[in-house]
């Protein structure tokens, strides 16, 4: 019998998607969630995401293989949909009969959902609208991520308070729906498992587990920070559109700023088109986002973090993490129940 009972009923339809015992996915982080911290995680009874992000076919192989050396749990594949070789890389995951597929970064490219599907693994999308998240579902989505503005990395306008208010009660009885962005205690999953999340996801309290291969100075950073501290990037030229990105303020914020200057020139110019000035941004964040990772640049590197940074402020086990959260729901739980 499960020592969270309470919770465990809620999480019941997450956790038989997923083949896991909790349904807690760990959100994918780029040079983060790689084989220690996803085997970590799957182990511990979450849900382990590798982060592809800008990998070959023959780095995700590598990766994939060393993972299930570590675990025996399933674990999924985070894609990002812009990445010019996400067939290469689906053919890889199918080679793997990897079970879970998250497409992020944008809207699916046709045929991606179905490459996937094909092989007989569950795909997980993102979408900022409940028409394209219904359009994503009637394409042969399984899952949805409803991730807010609080989240660490990559984000939305908008927050997961009110993303949950607006997709839960329309989608989640229909379909198996997670939330992500600013989680960082049990409690707050308890009220997103009450409103019909099957699920919820986290990234940055994982991030600084004792599994997880960031650089000290990386974690050392997000003990130090709190909440305010994780700020989203500006948009300095409106023709030049750029997902912001939430990270710890420091001088890479300042030089993120500079090089959209840089782009936009060179857009100006016609030295570059819309296409590859988007990935020169995104190959700016790759970069400053191993700094701080690998190299412990926390100055000039990116430090992305969410909002619920300021609940991190000490290095635990992946398994810790997992149970504090599940024991905080559970009291949750109960007490409401009690008041019911």
């Amino acid at each position: 019998m499960t020592a969270y009972p309470k919770t465990a009923a809620l999480m019941a339809r997450g956790a038989e998607f997923l083949g896991s015992e909790h349904a807690i996915l760990c959100g994918a982080m780029s040079w983060v969630s790689e084989r220690n911290l996803v085997s970590a995680i799957s182990n511990a009874g979450g849900f382990g995401v590798i982060a592809c992000g800008a990998m070959t076919p023959a780095l995700l192989d590598a990766e994939i293989t060393a993972t299930r050396t570590l675990t025996d749990k399933p674990f999924g594949v985070n894609l990002i949909t812009m990445h010019p070789m996400l067939f290469d890389l689906i053919a890889v995951t199918a080679k793997h009969k990897v079970s879970h597929v998250v497409l992020a970064g944008g809207i699916p490219p046709k045929g991606s959902i179905e490459a996937i599907k094909a092989y007989g693994a569950k795909v997980l999308v993102f979408a900022p609208t409940i028409a394209l998240a219904k359009k994503l579902f009637r394409s042969g989505a399984d899952a949805l991520v409803i991730e807010g503005s609080e989240a660490g990395g990559h984000i939305g306008p908008v927050s997961t308070g009110v993303l949950a208010q607006e997709f839960l009660p329309a989608l989640a009885e229909e379909h198996i729906v997670f939330v992500a962005g600013g989680i960082g205690r049990g409690e707050a999953m308890a009220g997103y498992l009450e409103m019909g999340a099957a699920g919820v996801q986290l990234g940055t309290r994982f991030a600084a587990a004792s599994e997880s291969i960031a650089h000290a100075n990386f974690k050392k950073a997000f003990f130090r920070a709190n909440a305010r501290d994780a700020i989203a990037s500006v948009q300095v030229d409106p023709r030049l559109p750029v997902i912001p990105v939430r990270a710890l303020k420091n001088k890479g914020t300042e030089e993120f700023t500079a090089k959209q200057i840089e782009v936009a020139r060179a857009l100006d110019a016609g030295d570059l088109d819309m296409g590859a000035a988007q990935l020169e941004i995104e190959h700016f964040w790759a970069g400053a986002l191993r700094r701080a990772v690998v190299d412990g640049d926390v100055e000039r590197g990116s430090i992305m973090a969410g909002q619920s940074v300021g609940l991190v402020t000490e290095e635990l086990p992946v398994a810790t993490i997992i149970a504090n959260l599940l024991s905080e729901c559970e009291v949750a739980r109960a007490k409401r129940l009690e008041l019911a």
